[in-house]
């Protein structure tokens, strides 16, 4: 039986958060008894919290994991170390702004038997011009340090096989802060089977943008140095 585990952080996202979870929830209802919606929420102050504790009592499938506020990265990080230790076969990450679309994960799914890794493309983001600059950096840099032409690395909207995941996911430290990112790069450069399929990308539906142009240039001087040091420790050389 596919035993599936959708994760999603949040923090802060009382205005998205039920709507998310009325979407993915019958996702995991349809896989399997086993599978299961959690909910990473780090300590959030608008209540975002005590909204998914109210719709667990009702949803026997859908988990709240209560953490410290660590930082999107290290809470994904956390989260897949959670699917592996539970038994999960397959792990789905998504986040909790509403910019993704269930409906769409169904051609994820049904071509999980030929891939190991399959990772949605934006290549039609509504969320602004900004955004789109980040990625084309973000594919720069990549190319830069590890030699390899990525799609789309840091997507929020990637299905996997747990047991690919827990093959790699030691090599990233806990802390990373763009552990997706590394993953794909890990992925692509150990030859696992990666399919990246195109995906619908919305503005997002509530809340407010966390990061601005001064938080961007301080995550992306970081990620520079992070990726030369586990491109140094993980011994990987230009092709």
């Amino acid at each position: 039986m596919d035993k599936l585990y959708i994760v999603i952080p949040s923090y802060n996202e009382v205005d998205t958060i039920e709507e998310v979870i009325n979407e993915w929830y019958p996702v995991v209802e349809k896989i399997s008894k086993d599978s299961r919606l959690v909910i990473f929420d780090g300590k959030s102050i608008d209540g975002t919290a005590v909204l998914i504790k109210k719709m667990c009592k009702k949803r026997p499938q859908l988990v709240l994991k209560s953490m410290d506020k660590i930082g999107h990265g290290p809470t994904v990080h956390f989260a897949y170390k959670y699917c592996i230790s539970n038994k999960a076969k397959y792990i789905f990450q998504t986040d909790a702004d509403g910019q993704t679309k269930a409906e769409e994960f169904w051609k994820f799914w049904n071509a999980r038997d030929k891939y190991d890794v399959i990772i949605g493309h934006r290549n039609h983001r509504k969320d602004g011009l900004f955004r789109k600059f980040v990625t084309k950096t973000l594919k720069f840099i990549l190319k830069l340090v590890f030699n390899i032409s990525v799609t789309d690395a840091n997507t929020p909207y990637r299905l996997m096989k747990t047991q690919v995941v827990k093959k790699h996911i030691d090599k990233i430290p806990c802390k990373f802060n763009l552990p997706n990112v590394m993953l794909t790069v890990i992925f692509l450069k150990e030859k696992e089977k990666v399919k990246f399929i195109p995906i619908t990308f919305e503005n997002r539906q509530g809340g407010n943008n966390k990061l601005n142009i001064k938080g961007i240039f301080k995550i992306g001087w970081q990620a520079v140095k992070d990726f030369a040091e586990m491109k140094k420790n993980l011994n990987y050389k230009r092709d």
